[in-house]
């Protein structure tokens, strides 16, 4: 049985993870409403990753017993005003999720919950590579992004990302 805070902050961290497909779902919309489809696609495969994410947790506290709260998922409230401040927007946001999970894992090292930290062993290292990944593309755009032929070279690499499923085991 898992420590009712930690449980608490896990189904909180599952509606956390929707918000967060939700807000890349968001992006990717804008990309491909102003022409930037391989920045839409992008986003897209990041919504993907984030509802997987979810699911993990939702696996996670249903493999531990725990009953999983789902909550009505917020609107996202980030204004969509350009292509370069969306980039840095993802950068804010995947450094505010990487707060939260250690939150969450302060919580279960307080009460040795060395399975949960276990769990999150994974997200701690996902999160570095979401961090790094959401850095270099507003670091690629500061670049490129003001030359249309490096934009559109930029846009194609952006398009040729594939979706892959996480393989953690739980």
């Amino acid at each position: 049985m898992l420590d009712k805070k930690v449980v608490d902050l896990l189904n909180q961290q599952v509606n956390k993870e929707f918000y967060s497909a939700y807000l890349y779902l968001d992006f990717s919309n804008y990309y491909y409403d102003h022409g930037l489809d391989g920045f839409g696609n992008w986003y897209k495969i990041q919504a993907q990753e984030e509802r997987d994410h979810a699911l993990l947790f939702i696996q996670y506290l249903q493999n531990n017993g725990e009953t999983v709260i789902l909550e009505a998922i917020d609107r996202p409230s980030v204004e969509l005003v350009s292509a370069k401040a969306i980039l840095c927007e993802g950068l804010k946001h995947e450094q505010y999720v990487t707060s939260l999970i250690h939150n969450i894992y302060d919580a279960a090292y307080c009460v040795k919950d060395f399975r949960t930290m276990q769990f999150l062993d994974w997200f701690v290292k996902e999160q570095g590579e979401e961090e790094t990944n959401a850095d270099n593309l507003v670091k690629k755009f500061k670049l490129f992004g003001d030359d249309p032929k490096s934009l559109y070279m930029l846009d194609n690499e952006l398009g040729s990302r594939v979706y892959t499923a996480p393989s953690l085991v739980l």
